[in-house]
């Protein structure tokens, strides 16, 4: 597996995370297989992790987890994340240090997701995040909801990341570990693994790292995993930006004309703010790869009834 590091965007920006060229599997052990554009199914090896249901309106998702879903990561040692929070005061170099513990751990798993391509892993949540989700995350986490994809809809909703399995409890051993290292400044990132057909990130590794984070009233740092944009796909976003610019430019050159002595710095702005716009949409996130389920939408329906009984997207808009 091929690391780079991504180049920062600009002057005193964080570290901007790695670039993961892949060379295999074709068909890696923990993916999605779709079925009629609708119906996915998250598989790990055999296990049935997720099911997924798009809304007859395209504006959302209903899900169904199973509690069948297991890290791909071997559990994190005390003594691991102290000893790198010591050799990495800056959060910069922090990051970056799991960042390579992470894509070490996930090439050489057994049961995770990464297939033959190219891969980002990025600091932080997505810029479309909402703050508002953090505090109902604790409150409301059903093993079957729905996932909102447009404004409108509660915060419980609008999902920026959805646990493969329930969080512990707050007093669970393993999570009691964790809050106290999330108190002492070491808790190591949560992985996400971006899913587009749900338009959210799935937790890969750290559910008791985040449920103890939620615990103490916080965040937990974020690490998220997700495969990169194509250069064509790239051009498409860039597209409405250009032309946005190209129609402010024309405007501040007509000021300029005209004797504003503000326009030239307007205009230069401008620039700055394009190149930022380019840089977003040139480091974002490809579509996440499916692979066909076999036998279609009436296999897919009988692994609901199997593994979802009583959960019935089919009357819910």
């Amino acid at each position: 597996m091929k690391r780079t590091t991504l180049p920062r965007s600009a002057e005193g920006v964080r570290w901007e995370g790695l670039a993961l060229g892949v060379d295999g599997p074709a068909r890696p052990p923990l993916r999605a297989e779709v079925a009629d554009g609708r119906r996915l199914v998250l598989l790990q090896g055999d296990q049935v992790v997720l099911l997924a249901r798009q809304r007859v309106t395209h504006r959302g998702v209903h899900y169904a987890r199973t509690g069948r879903y297991t890290s791909p990561i071997s559990p994190l040692r005390a003594e691991t994340a102290r000893t790198y929070r010591e050799a990495c005061p800056d959060d910069d170099a922090w990051f970056a240090r799991w960042a390579h513990h992470f894509a070490s751990a996930l090439r050489e798993s057994a049961n995770g997701p990464l297939h033959e391509g190219d891969w980002l892993l990025r600091p932080g949540m997505s810029p479309y995040a909402v703050d508002a989700y953090w505090d109902t995350l604790a409150q409301h986490d059903p093993d079957c909801g729905h996932i909102a994809w447009f404004c409108g809809s509660p915060a419980h909703d609008s999902r920026d990341l959805l646990p493969l399995r329930p969080l512990s409890a707050p007093d669970a051993p393993r999570v009691k570990a964790c809050r106290r290292q999330y108190r002492e400044g070491v808790l190591p990132p949560v992985v996400l693994w971006g899913i587009s057909a749900l338009d959210t990130g799935v937790v890969l590794d750290g559910h008791d790292r985040l449920a103890a984070a939620l615990a103490e009233g916080g965040r937990p740092p974020v690490l998220r995993l997700n495969r990169a944009g194509l250069p064509e796909l790239h051009a498409l976003l860039a597209e409405p930006d250009l032309r946005a610019y190209e129609e402010r430019i024309a405007s501040l050159q007509r000021q300029r004309d005209a004797g504003d002595p503000l326009a030239p710095h307007k205009i230069a702005n401008e620039g700055r703010r394009l190149a930022q716009q380019l840089h977003e949409a040139h480091s974002g996130s490809h579509l996440t790869r499916g692979w066909p389920l076999p036998g279609g939408s009436p296999a897919w329906d009988a692994l609901a009834r199997r593994h979802a009984p009583g959960w019935h997207p089919d009357t819910e808009n």
